[in-house]
C-alpha cells in the first residue's frame, strides 16, 4: 500500500502486486527483485497511466501527481537515512523510462538528480574525494541538459519536475516511435517513470558498473557474458562512449561482489525461466541490482537457449519450441556476420528483419538510379523511405532493400521474401537517406545495417545438433508425425496456435 498521497505514484515494496503494463517494465523488474531479496536501491514508481493521460489531453504532468512528489521521496529519505537536496549524507535520484515492453536506450534517463552547490560540498566532504562530487555534478549537469534542454535549475526539486516532464515526453521521441513502429508495438501503452535512490558505480577503486546476461547472447553459450567498467556509472557502459573490461575482470578484483552477482543472475534466470540481462552497479564493494529483463540475443543463442533451458529442466519442449520462429532458424542456416568483426563495426541504421541474408553494396535511393548502376555490374542496396509496385524491377537486381518503413507484413518484406533478397524494414523515418553513396553491410539476419563491408562465415549446417533436437520435438508434437524441415514445422505450429 502507498504512502504517497495518489494512485499513480506507487513506493515499491512487498505489497505491490500490479504487473509491467502499470509499472513499467524496469520498476516491475525492480520490484520483483526486491521481493525475492535482491539487493535493489529504493525507488518509486509513477505508472503508466500519467503518460496515457498525458498523451490523451496534451496536458503537461498533472499537478495531483506532482503534489505527491513529497511523500514519495520522504519514503526513499526514510529507507537511506539521506536528505534529498541537503547535507549531511544528500540524497540523489536516479529518474528513467520504462515501457512495459523493453525499449533498450530509445526514451531518455537522468541521473544523479539533485546536485546543488550544497550537495557538492556535502558530498565531498562524507567521501573525503572532492573528485567524486565534482565527477558526479559535472555528469548530472551533462545529462540533464541533453535531455531537458536546459541547464539545471538550483532547486533540487525543480530540478525533478523538469526530469519527469522529460522522460516522459520522451516516449514520442522519434526514435522511440521508430522503434515502435519497427517491431510492431502499440503506440498507446506509454511509459513509467522509475524515481530511484542513486548508488555509486564512481564512488572509489572498489566502485563500478556493468552488465550481467545469464548466458550468451550472441553464441548461445551457457556461460555468462557481460562487461564491467570500474568507476564508472551505468550509462557509461550501456552508451558504449567508454571501453568495458570483460567481466572476468570483476572477478579478479572484487571475487566475493562477483560471486554475489552470478548467484543473483541464477536466480532471476530460474524465476523468469529465461536468459537475463542485468544492469548493475559496485558501491564500495557493496552489489546492487538497477535492471532486469528477458535478454535480446542472436538467432543462434534464441535456439540454443531454448535447447539449454529445456535440457535444464526449467522449460517444457512444448515452451522451447514456442521460443524460436521459423525466420531465425532460416536465419541460422543462412551465411551471417562474423562475431569477430561486430565489435569493431559500427551500426548505421537498425531495424526489423524481412528477409535473412546478408549483402554487401553501395546505398542508392533512387530506384531508377539502382537499376542503372546494377546493370553496369555494381552491387547496390536499395534503400527507400518504402516500396511500392514501381520499385520491384530495382529490388529484383539489389543486392539488399532497406526501408525506414514499413513491417514484415510490407510490400518490400513480403516481396523480397518472395525474390530471396535479403531485406530489413521499418529502420525509422529519416534514417536512410543521409546513407546515399556510401558502402554499407546489410545484415538481415539481425536487421542491423552496418558501415562498410564486413566478413561473412558460413550459416549452422542442416545437421547442427540443437536443430535437430528441436526439428524431433516439433515432429513429435505435429499431427501423424508431420514430416518438414523445422521452419516449416514451426510455421505450421504457430498457424495452428492462432487459429
Amino acid at each position: 500500500m502507498t504512502t504517497t498521497g495518489h494512485p499513480s505514484v506507487l513506493s515499491l515494496g512487498p505489497t505491490i502486486t500490479a504487473g509491467p503494463e502499470l509499472l513499467g517494465g524496469k520498476a516491475w523488474g525492480l520490484q520483483r527483485m526486491s521481493a525475492f531479496g535482491l539487493p535493489v536501491p529504493p525507488a518509486f514508481v509513477i505508472t503508466t497511466e500519467v503518460c496515457r493521460h498525458m498523451q490523451r489531453t496534451g496536458e503537461s504532468l498533472p499537478p495531483e501527481v506532482w503534489e505527491a512528489m513529497p511523500a514519495a521521496v520522504a519514503e526513499l529519505e526514510a529507507s537511506t537515512g539521506r536528505r534529498f537536496g541537503a547535507g549531511p549524507q544528500p540524497l540523489l535520484v536516479s529518474v528513467r523510462s520504462g515501457a512495459a515492453t523493453s525499449m533498450p536506450g530509445m526514451m531518455d534517463t537522468v541521473l544523479n538528480l539533485g546536485m546543488t552547490d550544497e550537495v557538492e560540498r556535502a558530498l565531498a566532504e562524507h567521501s573525503a574525494d572532492a573528485a567524486f562530487a565534482a565527477d558526479t555534478r559535472r555528469r548530472f549537469r551533462a545529462q540533464f541538459e541533453n535531455v531537458v534542454g536546459c541547464p539545471p535549475p538550483a532547486c533540487p526539486w525543480e530540478q525533478l519536475r523538469h526530469a519527469i516532464i522529460a522522460v516522459l515526453r520522451s516516449w514520442r521521441l522519434p526514435r522511440a516511435v521508430g522503434y515502435r513502429e519497427s517491431r510492431g508495438l502499440s503506440d498507446d501503452t506509454g511509459t513509467a517513470v522509475t524515481v530511484q535512490a542513486m548508488v555509486f558505480g564512481n564512488f572509489d577503486h572498489r566502485s563500478g558498473a556493468g552488465v550481467l546476461f545469464t548466458r550468451n547472447p550472441l553464441t548461445g553459450g551457457a556461460e555468462p557474458y557481460g562487461e564491467w567498467l570500474p568507476r564508472g556509472q551505468g550509462e557509461d557502459v550501456v552508451s558504449g562512449r567508454t571501453d568495458a573490461q570483460p567481466l572476468a575482470q570483476l572477478a579478479a578484483t572484487l571475487p566475493a561482489v562477483h560471486a554475489e552477482l552470478l548467484a543473483a543472475g541464477a536466480q532471476l534466470e530460474a524465476l523468469d525461466r529465461d536468459v537475463q540481462d542485468i544492469e548493475f552497479t559496485v558501491e564500495s564493494g557493496r552489489l546492487w541490482l538497477l535492471q532486469t529483463r528477458t535478454a535480446k540475443r542472436t538467432p543462434e543463442a534464441t535456439v540454443r537457449h531454448a535447447v539449454l533451458l529445456r535440457q535444464a529442466g526449467l522449460i517444457t519442449e512444448s515452451e522451447a519450441l514456442d521460443r524460436v520462429g521459423p525466420e531465425q532458424v532460416r536465419a541460422l542456416l543462412a551465411p551471417r556476420l562474423d562475431h569477430g568483426v561486430l565489435d569493431t563495426s559500427e551500426p548505421v541504421a537498425t531495424g526489423k528483419p524481412a528477409c535473412p541474408g546478408i549483402a554487401t553494396g553501395v546505398v542508392v535511393t533512387d530506384s531508377a538510379e539502382a537499376e542503372e548502376r546494377a546493370g553496369q555490374g555494381e552491387k547496390v542496396i536499395l534503400a527507400r523511405p518504402t516500396t511500392d509496385p514501381d520499385d520491384v524491377p530495382a529490388m529484383a537486381v539489389a543486392t539488399a532493400v532497406i526501408t525506414e518503413l514499413g513491417g514484415s507484413t510490407s510490400h518490400a518484406a513480403v516481396v523480397c521474401r518472395e525474390m530471396a533478397v535479403p531485406c530489413v524494414v521499418g529502420c525509422g523515418t529519416g534514417s536512410l537517406m543521409m546513407l546515399a553513396g556510401q558502402t554499407v553491410t546489410v545484415d538481415a539476419v539481425s536487421g542491423v545495417v552496418y558501415a562498410g563491408e564486413l566478413a561473412v562465415t558460413a550459416g549452422a549446417p542442416v545437421d547442427d545438433p540443437d536443430i535437430a533436437l528441436l526439428t524431433r520435438w516439433a515432429r513429435a508434437q505435429s499431427p501423424h508425425d508431420a514430416p518438414g524441415a523445422l521452419p516449416e514445422l514451426l510455421l505450421r505450429r504457430r498457424m495452428e496456435k492462432h487459429r
